[in-house]
């Protein structure tokens, strides 16, 4: 588990690859790039080569979804080891897209009703 602050309510998401504390976050831009560097065809492949935590995926992917932390440090430090890691954190934060947008419902209908 990484020792840098992490908002989870924005998507963030902690991991620590090879000694390294990172927070990673799955906003569209950088699923995009991630998306774009790997050549996937569609949302589908994009998911799967993240949960699958595939190699190239994993390298691709580090560096641009990283938000905090030394991303280029942790790649160079990625051993198997830490894969199951990635993998956990891709997911919680893929999974972060999938959730509803809780919000203040009470103050959004109470500004509403005024």
């Amino acid at each position: 588990m990484s020792n840098l602050p992490v908002n989870g309510a924005r998507g963030e998401v902690a991991l620590r690859v090879g000694g390294v504390d990172l927070v990673i976050a799955a906003e569209m831009g950088r699923l995009a790039a991630v998306s774009t560097a790997l050549e996937c065809k569609s949302l589908s492949d994009l998911f799967t080569r993240l949960s699958a935590v595939e190699p190239a995926a994993v390298m691709a992917a580090l560096p641009l979804l990283t938000i905090n932390g030394d991303a280029a440090k942790a790649v160079g430090a990625l051993k198997l080891k830490d894969f199951a890691a990635c993998a956990t954190a891709f997911n919680k934060a893929l999974a972060h897209h999938f959730q509803a947008d809780e919000g203040n419902v009470e103050a959004a209908e109470n500004g509403a009703a005024n």
